[in-house]
């Protein structure tokens, strides 16, 4: 049986699939690397531009993100105030940049007051020279950390998108999550974004919770459409060392699967388009966030603690925690940072060229338009059956289409991204992943 076979014999979801190498695969680097030197190479006229706020007014018993629940009340402030340092670094370092497209995510960026939030926006705008008003621009929000002012105060920004993290519209499925939210609370925060007039709305919504059903999945799906979200994200349950979920002593049913067709199939039929395992599009949407940016070949720079930040030869981001004390001290040593040390960086993972071509491999098999052959040879002057014969595999099992042009995942193998991704990953990365000790 061969590696591929044995990883399919068990349950389709091993892991998320969405970025590579994985942050547990990162290390300190020997030396400090000048973002100067790492930056030099690559082409900064269009780039992304990423802001991490490490905020939630609680962590929910599924969630390993690089978050702080409820900080002390100065921190936030403290922390723009060192963001506003960084970016001033990043500005002077590398002074030919132009970005083409914004993320505000965390965390909770929604977590600030208003006049927070205006100085975040105001940071980006005197420091950077970058608005929402110029380029797409998207920031994460959670229905209890809405308010009427605040959505006034972003979308008066510029900002075109906004995402919620639902979960689901189920009270008891959302507790049983660790999530304690009121359905009131969602229909509220949903009113006054659609209110407002974002371009895109776009909704998470998790399956595989404890007591889950195929009937409860899709009423929560039924009650997001009746805000007709441009976008919805569908997400596997993963329950993760050091989360609360991974702290109870629980065996969980492995339902996800079921749940998982049951939600694509509804979707489809009520005019979504799927884009990859999680993604999910109104076919008649015509957003700004429709961009010719590609992840899997333009670069991204990251800002704040727990931001990562991409070149085609270097990854690079601040260390990684989960639990509340590793998370607390590893915001503090940021804020401690001396101005002159965001000029280099010190901790990440350095892509050699067969790391650059798996990367682009993963990034582009998992989307729905899947890989352009022609497209590859471009880039990294040989076929990509040359590179990854072991690929072959994956039309002998029925899990994609191989043709003179493209390799594509049948429905079958796209409903197995979450582990045909980590099939795909190397032995190095691997091998630093089952290492990382998370704290």
């Amino acid at each position: 049986m061969t590696q591929l076979q044995t990883m399919l014999a068990d349950t389709p979801f091993v892991s998320y699939s969405y970025a590579y190498p994985h942050k547990s695969a990162y290390r300190p680097f020997a030396s400090p690397l000048p973002l100067r030197e790492i930056w030099e190479p690559e082409d900064r006229t269009d780039l992304s531009l990423y802001v991490h706020l490490p905020f939630c007014e609680y962590r929910c018993g599924f969630c390993n993100l690089f978050t702080l629940s409820n900080p002390q009340t100065d921190l936030a402030t403290q922390y723009l105030q060192q963001l506003r340092v960084e970016a001033r670094q990043v500005r002077d370092q590398l002074p030919d940049f132009h970005f083409s497209q914004l993320a505000i995510g965390g965390g909770t960026p929604t977590y600030l007051e208003p006049d927070e939030l205006a100085q975040l926006f105001e940071i980006l705008q005197q420091e950077l020279h970058t608005s929402p008003e110029q380029i797409p621009a998207s920031i994460e929000g959670s229905p209890a950390t809405l308010t009427a002012e605040k959505v006034t105060l972003i979308r008066a920004q510029g900002v075109d998108r906004i995402s919620l993290g639902i979960q689901s519209f189920d009270e008891q499925e959302a507790l049983r999550l660790g999530r304690p939210q009121k359905r009131k609370e969602i229909l509220q925060a949903l009113d006054l974004v659609r209110s407002a007039g974002f371009p895109t709305l776009n909704l998470d919504l998790i399956y595989g919770a404890d007591g889950q059903t195929a009937a409860s999945f899709r009423d929560s799906l039924q009650q997001a459409l009746a805000f007709r979200p441009e976008e919805i994200y569908l997400y596997p349950l993963y329950v993760r060392p050091l989360t609360g979920l991974g702290r109870k002593q629980q065996q969980w049913d492995d339902h996800r699967l079921a749940l998982y067709r049951a939600g694509r199939d509804f979707l489809l039929e009520h005019g979504y388009a799927q884009h990859s395992l999680r993604m999910f599009r109104l076919e008649d949407s015509t957003q700004p966030h429709d961009t010719q940016y590609c992840c899997q070949t333009d670069g991204m720079i990251g800002l704040g603690c727990g931001a990562r930040s991409y070149t085609s030869r270097t990854h690079y981001s601040s260390e990684f925690a989960v639990g509340r004390s590793s998370v607390a001290a590893i915001i503090a040593h940021y804020l401690e940072q001396k101005p002159e040390s965001f000029a280099s960086v010190d901790y990440g993972f350095q892509l050699n060229c067969d790391e650059q071509r798996r990367r682009f491999l993963i990034l582009s098999l998992l989307q729905t338009t899947g890989l352009s052959r022609d497209f590859y040879a471009d880039i990294f002057g040989a076929d990509l059956l040359d590179h990854f014969p072991a690929l072959e595999e994956l039309a002998e099992h029925g899990l994609a289409r191989i043709t003179a042009d493209t390799i594509i995942l049948t429905s079958t193998g796209l409903e197995r991204s979450d582990t045909i991704g980590p099939w795909l990953y190397s032995e190095q990365v691997l091998q630093c992943m089952e290492t990382f000790q998370c704290q």
